[in-house]
Parts: C-alpha cells; sequence; structure tokens
C-alpha cells in the first residue's frame, strides 16, 4: 500500500514537473522577506503625475510633470542622504503631448551633466510628436534650448523614449517612430496620446470591442506604415553621432528600455510579427552595432492591438533581469526573467503576481543578483503597487503591497530603483480629480549589501 502511495506520488510530481517545462515557466517557491516600507514626503506638489526614477552614482532622481491648465512642466529633484533636494524645472509648455505611461525623464551622466526628454507636438495630426532633448551643465539652474534626436522633420509619431549613457559617456537614446503623418486635422488643444482606448486589462478585450476599433484608427491615421524602434547619440560636446533603425517592425505605442552591461547597452521592447504576435525582444549595442533582435521568452501572445505594456530591465555586470506583461489562456500575468549572458539569453519565466496582473512592470537589480520586481496586482475589483524579492535560481519572497492605485491608467506606470541600500518607490496616487506624485523608501537588509 505504502509502495503505490509512493508511486502516485512520484507520478503526480513527473506529471506537474512536465507541465511547467511545457508552459516554460519555471518552479516557484515561495519564502518570507521582511522589507519595511515607508512613506516619504514627494517633492511633487499636487496636481502631479508621470513619476519616473533614473539612478546615477549620486543616487536616485524622480521626476514628474506638474499640471497648471493646458501647461505642463517638467520638474525634478534628487535623492540625497537628507531627503529629496529642492525642486528644479527643466522645461514647460501648452503643447506637449501628455499620456501617464509615456513620461518624461531626467538622467544624469557619469560627467554630472543633466540630461532630458520630453514630448512635444509636431503639428495639427492626431498622433505627430517629436521627442525633444536638452541638457543642463549647471546641475539644473539653466537648459540649452531643446533639440530632437531625428533631423528628419516630417511630421510622425514619435513615443515611448528611453534615455541611457553611451560607453563613451555620451548621450544615447531608443524610441518609437512611425510612419510621416497624413495631412488630418481635428487634433485641436491635444494634450494626451490616443493610447488611452488600447487594450489595458487582466482580461483582454477580445477583437472587435472600442479598444481595438480605436487602435485599428490609429492604425488607419499612420497610413498604414509599421512602428519602427530608432536608435540616437550624442558625444560629451552634443554633437550627434548616430540615429539609425533598431527593428523596422515593433508594437506601436508600448513603452522601451535599456540598460547597461559589462558587455555594452541592452534594449528591450515589444515586437510585433506579420501574424500580430507581440513577445518581448531584446537587441545589444556592441562595437557600434546593434545585434539582431531576438526574443526573450516566446509567449505567443497574439493581439490584434496594442497592449501599451512594455518591458523593464536592470543589470549588474553580466547579469540581467527583465520583467514584462503578457497574456496566457485570457489572463494578464507579469513575469520575469535573468540573463548571465548579458541579454544573450534567458532563462525560463518567473511569475511575479499572485492573482492576475495589469503588468506595468519595472525590476531592480540587488547586490546579491537577486532582483525586486514591481507591478500592478489585479483582485477582487482592486488594483495595487506591489513588489517581491527574485533569486536567480526562481526563488520568490512573498508580495509586499506598497499602495493602492486608481484603476484604469490613471494609476500610471510605478516605479522602483536602488542606491546603495536604499531602494526608492514612485507612484502617482488619485483623489477624486486630483493626481499627486507619491514616494516611499526601504532600506535593504545588510546580507544583502
Amino acid at each position: 500500500m505504502k509502495g503505490w502511495i509512493l508511486r502516485r506520488v512520484t507520478w503526480i510530481g513527473l506529471l506537474a514537473w512536465l507541465f511547467l517545462v511545457a508552459t516554460g515557466v519555471t518552479a516557484q517557491r515561495t519564502t518570507s522577506w521582511p522589507l519595511s516600507v515607508t512613506t516619504v514626503q514627494a517633492p511633487a506638489a499636487s496636481k502631479s503625475g508621470e513619476p519616473q526614477l533614473t539612478i546615477s552614482d549620486r543616487g536616485v532622481l524622480l521626476s514628474w510633470i506638474a499640471h497648471e491648465g493646458p501647461k505642463a512642466t517638467l520638474q525634478f529633484a534628487e535623492r540625497t542622504s537628507n531627503g529629496w533636494t529642492e525642486t528644479r524645472t527643466v522645461a514647460s509648455g501648452d503643447d506637449w503631448s501628455i499620456n501617464p505611461i509615456d513620461v518624461p525623464s531626467v538622467l544624469r551622466l557619469a560627467n554630472g551633466t543633466l540630461a532630458a526628454h520630453w514630448l512635444q507636438r509636431s503639428g495639427a495630426g492626431m498622433h505627430a510628436n517629436d521627442v525633444r532633448l536638452s541638457y543642463s551643465e549647471d546641475d539644473g539652474r539653466s537648459w540649452a534650448p531643446s533639440f530632437t534626436p531625428h533631423p528628419d522633420r516630417t511630421q510622425k509619431e514619435r513615443l515611448f523614449a528611453t534615455l541611457f549613457q553611451t560607453p563613451d559617456a555620451g548621450l544615447g537614446l531608443i524610441w518609437l517612430e512611425g510612419s510621416a503623418m497624413p495631412s488630418a486635422t481635428g487634433a485641436g488643444n491635444r494634450t494626451t496620446h490616443d493610447h488611452e482606448a488600447g487594450a489595458d486589462h487582466a482580461r483582454p478585450q477580445p477583437s472587435g470591442q472600442p479598444g481595438h476599433e480605436a487602435h485599428g484608427e490609429r492604425a488607419a491615421m499612420s497610413a498604414g506604415g509599421d512602428m519602427s524602434l530608432r536608435f540616437g547619440s550624442f558625444d560629451t560636446a552634443w554633437k550627434q553621432t548616430a540615429q539609425a533603425p533598431v527593428d523596422l517592425r515593433v508594437c506601436e505605442c508600448c513603452s522601451t528600455a535599456a540598460v547597461a552591461t559589462a558587455e555594452g547597452v541592452l534594449a528591450a521592447y515589444r515586437n510585433r510579427s506579420d501574424d500580430e504576435i507581440r513577445d518581448i525582444y531584446v537587441s545589444r549595442f556592441a562595437q557600434g552595432r546593434w545585434s539582431e533582435p531576438a526574443v526573450v521568452h516566446a509567449d505567443n501572445w497574439r493581439i490584434p492591438a496594442c497592449p501599451i505594456n512594455g518591458p523593464a530591465l536592470s543589470a549588474r555586470g553580466r547579469t540581467v533581469a527583465i520583467a514584462w506583461y503578457t497574456v496566457k489562456q485570457d489572463q494578464g500575468h507579469a513575469y520575469l526573467a535573468f540573463s548571465r549572458d548579458a541579454g544573450r539569453s534567458f532563462a525560463q519565466p518567473i511569475r511575479l503576481d499572485d492573482s492576475a496582473s495589469l503588468g506595468r512592470v519595472d525590476v531592480e537589480m540587488l547586490p546579491d543578483e537577486s532582483a525586486l520586481a514591481t507591478w500592478i496586482e489585479v483582485a477582487d475589483g482592486r488594483s495595487t503597487f506591489r513588489a517581491r524579492r527574485v533569486t536567480i535560481d526562481g526563488g520568490r519572497s512573498t508580495s509586499i503591497t506598497i499602495a493602492g492605485l486608481a484603476g484604469g491608467r490613471a494609476g500610471g506606470s510605478p516605479r522602483v530603483a536602488r542606491h546603495g541600500d536604499e531602494l526608492v518607490f514612485a507612484w502617482a496616487e488619485s483623489s477624486g480629480d486630483a493626481v499627486q506624485v507619491r514616494t516611499a523608501v526601504a532600506r535593504l537588509s545588510s546580507q544583502m549589501q
């Protein structure tokens, strides 16, 4: 009798193992991880949103947009041992293109120079935007006149830029760029992207629902052309040194990511195949060239619309962590995978969420080569900003709730960044019609430093 029971248990275990292999998901064990998260006063005032975090040797830099009627102002502050520095302003305008998912940024380069980007409308076309860049050599007290990384002045849709430092200490960036815009009118004083109609659900809308129809209209507006992933770079004298494609057909409105590894810059984005498979791909920039794009994991998610959900990257030497969102069996989930070879290959995915997810992921490598990942969890009709630690062998900590979030797109994309032993979290909190950027911090234990 005992032998029969043992054989049955072994057989069940074998079936479970085969299921995990077949689905390509790493077996997961959950452990406790005490992390005390403390809310701290954010430097952003009321009527603020679109938070972004970047990291330099000096610390974590938080940027956001302050809203005053139609006017948008890009501001920032830096995290120090004494708290947040005073708020400084990069630029402002009433012709910016604003979306809580596609946000501006401010990045400190190794030589201390600050670089910033935002989106500005370039014409009357519904989706015509330019990526605008500026820099400051006096710690943000003054900024150079803005310029673009794309010398082509044709009205095109340009979105989701990511800034990074190039190996020669200059500025690099990637962004999405569409075809030339038709001479359509009707945009008026548009202050938001028309992406808000896209699919963004833990359970995706079936084909033909309003979100997909709006996306189809948007595709028609771009004259049937594909969205491409572009790359530009500038040297330390702000002379442009490159402007080239990375991938000629990508998902139309998912955020991009880039990170410096020990073997060059790694870019990540959502691809788009001819039959509408929209999985996450990476390309490596080394010795002046981008490698052939490669899939991170073959989720085979076929969706005839942009899910407005891009990947996140973090690296420590040759070890890379990537997080992303996909849909399996009609349910949205967030995943993470590690690479030990600077992004040439990735291990099997590790699921992040406990029940279901809206994605909007972020990830930060920790000193012990584990990673802290964040996502938006959906359960019982509520959305929460969650985090958990994941080890390179597939272990997961219990999840931690950072904050409750507004449903839909209003909650934006929560962020996490690390400097030394401090983790910094940022998100947009809604109260009625008001939105304000919030921040929290946590200290890593001495065993992880």
